[in-house]
């Protein structure tokens, strides 16, 4: 397996631009290759360099360049969805920091598709222990403040926003008018940039230009990191 990163190149962008074209299995398997040399190839290496790069800063970081770990699959699951293309259009990193199920931490994601790329941090949805857990950290004393303060140094990045809002009030027995009721109506807490498809991305820079952006939202990793350690005691 590669090692060197020497940046996605274009014909991965090519490849799922042709995908969204023919999303069915004929096409897949017979342009394969492209994906195993264009996609997978060099995901396997930015997983093994990123890994390494973060561990200053996120020393129990799991980088595992495996398919279904720190990449995620291809295949769609389209059990419960109108939409049976049975492919998915962009490419899915996952680094994760912590003891629990991957799923169920923080970590550091990156998806590229034709158009566009999106890198970001923290936790997509909550399981229902750590949901519980999460609601009392934010009204917690000490815990909810620093939430605040967390949020507030992601959102002064540039591009960046807070995501993972999916109710419409409060929980049941809080006070919609709390300080941070705005965090209780989160079923899952991460913050991200759309940095459209900067050039860095195609070159070696491009570990030290995302390392940069996951530096800078590392107060929600840190947050959630400590949030889902705690729950594990």
């Amino acid at each position: 397996m590669a090692t060197h990163f020497a940046g996605f190149p274009r014909e991965c962008l090519e490849f799922y631009r042709r995908l969204e074209r023919h999303n069915d299995k004929t096409w897949f398997e017979d342009h394969r290759s492209d994906y195993e040399q264009h996609v997978l190839a060099p995901a396997r290496a930015f997983v093994a360099a990123m890994g390494a790069k973060l561990q200053r800063i996120a020393p129990g970081l799991h980088a595992d360049p495996r398919v279904d770990r720190s990449i995620f699959r291809i295949y769609r699951d389209v059990r419960f969805s109108s939409d049976k293309s049975p492919f998915k259009t962009n490419l899915g990193i996952w680094l994760w920091e912590g003891t629990g199920l991957r799923m169920e931490c923080s970590g550091f994601y990156l998806q590229i598709d034709a158009r566009e790329a999106y890198l970001g941090t923290g936790i997509y949805m909550f399981p229902k222990r750590l949901l519980e857990a999460y609601r009392a950290a934010v009204l917690d004393a000490k815990r909810g403040p620093a939430l605040s303060r967390a949020a507030r140094a992601c959102e002064r990045v540039a591009g960046c926003s807070l995501g993972g809002r999916q109710y419409k009030r409060v929980p049941r027995g809080c006070d919609p008018g709390h300080a941070r009721a705005e965090f209780l109506l989160h079923g899952g807490l991460y913050a991200g940039v759309n940095p459209g498809l900067p050039e860095q991305l195609f070159t070696p820079g491009a570990i030290d230009y995302c390392a940069g952006l996951y530096k800078s939202m590392l107060p929600i990793h840190r947050w959630l990191l400590e949030l889902t350690e705690h729950a594990a005691e």
